[in-house]
């Protein structure tokens, strides 16, 4: 089993990252860093900082130089970083010493791997954006087409009271929607250009570094900081946890999912399910469990990457490392998970028969507090639990439904409407027909 399995031709159609997967490979990062640096040095020439004939030379080159990741590894290895493998490599491929000596002039090798970076995260943010809108449509489907279908609601593994497939599908999706609403504030507030200098102070950044800053952000499509971030990983925080919260809500579903199709439940069919390599009658609910192991996977590198954002001074590299290490697992994850339940959802199917004979497998107890609080009309409310603590008890010992018990100890109620599931969802049919208009208003 190789170190990642996003990679791994084993295993990557199990954990399949879609196109996210490439932003995370050495060449799409090299890549990204070499548009940073022609970006840089365009912007810097417009302002004067550099001859503008060596900057328009410089950003032409970086369109059109392809380097080798593999023969940046010794000099990343001896330096740390990157970058000045990167640059070295670059001057000789132009062949252009003349212009190529202002490549990455004033800049530090941090402003080009976190603006480099940001370049991808936000085209990560962009897939699983995209994915995240065919799921919630999906599920938006569902929650209006089985609003009104009863099912059992379950709290602690325990039957509680009457729900519907609708509500349930509309609270898989609520977080997403959520996710989705506070997208463009994420963009906004944590994909920024880093353009600080040596030690944060853009010592040999021209005249005006602060303009500079601002108008590589904008040809980079990037926000602009305001600041050095050098030392500070609140905005990779923030996209790791708007990443990892997406996930999190898509593991809770394969949780679910896990649960609802178990043997003597089947309340749910997959489109697909896997097999095993010696019973035959196994269905097994694979889809579902490698989004709940996706989750895991995220919510264990998010707290990495937390430990990771405890930088010294102004600029640590244990700390930047460790950050190399937890994000694109991170991403991949996610990614992976948004990738993982598109597949998934369209092939999801209530069985509403199953459906129909757990709600009548307790014998009515389900109905339990249906029943408590009709009885409460008729007297006070501890009085009302206790002849229904009291019923339910019978129920079971006598193995009698609750519903005639209680008609015969109070034949003034109207047991009929009581004890029918379609009368008791409460609010869940609306509640799943507000989220499909909510999603069709995205």
């Amino acid at each position: 089993m190789t170190a990642s399995l996003f990679d791994n031709p084993l295993y990557h159609r199990l954990f399949d990252a879609g196109e996210a997967a490439r932003l995370f490979t050495a060449g799409a990062e090299v890549r990204a860093m070499l548009l940073v640096e022609g970006t840089l040095a365009k912007v810097q020439g417009a302002a004067g900082i550099i001859p503008e004939l060596s900057a328009a030379a410089i950003h032409r080159a970086t369109l059109e130089i392809t380097l080798d990741p593999g023969g940046l590894a010794a000099a990343t290895g001896e330096n740390g970083v990157p970058v000045p493998g990167l640059v070295a490599a670059f001057r000789k491929e132009m062949q252009a010493p003349e212009h190529a000596q202002y490549l990455h002039w004033g800049a530090t090798s941090q402003d080009i791997v976190d603006t480099g970076l940001m370049l991808r995260l936000r085209r990560l943010l962009d897939l699983v954006e995209t994915a995240a809108k065919d799921i919630l449509r999906a599920l938006a489907t569902l929650a209006e087409d089985h609003a009104d279908l009863p099912m059992p609601a379950r709290t602690w593994g325990q039957h509680a009271t009457p729900t519907s497939f609708g509500a349930v599908t509309a609270a898989w999706g609520a977080p997403l929607l959520d996710l989705l609403r506070a997208l463009p504030a994420l963009r906004q507030d944590a994909l920024l250009v880093s353009l600080s200098g040596a030690a944060g102070t853009a010592a040999e950044l021209g005249p005006d570094p602060a303009a500079l800053r601002a108008d590589l952000a904008a040809a980079l499509g990037l926000a602009d900081p305001g600041r050095s971030w050098h030392a500070d990983r609140t905005p990779i925080l923030r996209i790791a946890g708007w990443l990892s919260r997406l996930a999190t809500a898509l593991g809770r579903m394969g949780e679910d999912l896990v649960l609802l199709t178990q043997t003597g439940i089947e309340e749910v069919t997959l489109g697909a399910s896997g097999a095993s390599s010696t019973m035959p009658q196994k269905q097994n609910p694979v889809v579902p469990s490698a989004l709940s192991a996706l989750a895991r996977q995220t919510q264990a590198q998010h707290a990495a990457l937390e430990a990771a954002a405890l930088h010294r001074q102004q600029r640590d590299g244990a700390a930047w490392f460790a950050e190399w290490l937890a994000l694109p697992p991170l991403c991949l994850a996610a990614a992976a998970a948004a990738e993982t339940a598109r597949r998934l959802v369209p092939g999801l199917a209530p069985n509403p028969v199953r459906m129909a004979e757990a709600l009548a497998s307790s014998g009515g107890l389900i109905h339990a507090e249906a029943l408590s609080f009709h009885l409460a009309r008729h007297m006070p409310r501890p009085e009302a639990q206790g002849a229904v603590k009291a019923l339910a008890s019978r129920a079971r010992t006598e193995n009698r439904p609750l519903a005639d018990l209680a008609a015969e100890a109070h034949p003034e109620l109207d047991t009929a409407a009581i004890f029918d599931p379609a009368r008791q969802l409460g609010t869940a049919p609306a509640e799943a027909r507000r989220f499909a208009a909510d999603v069709r208003s995205l």
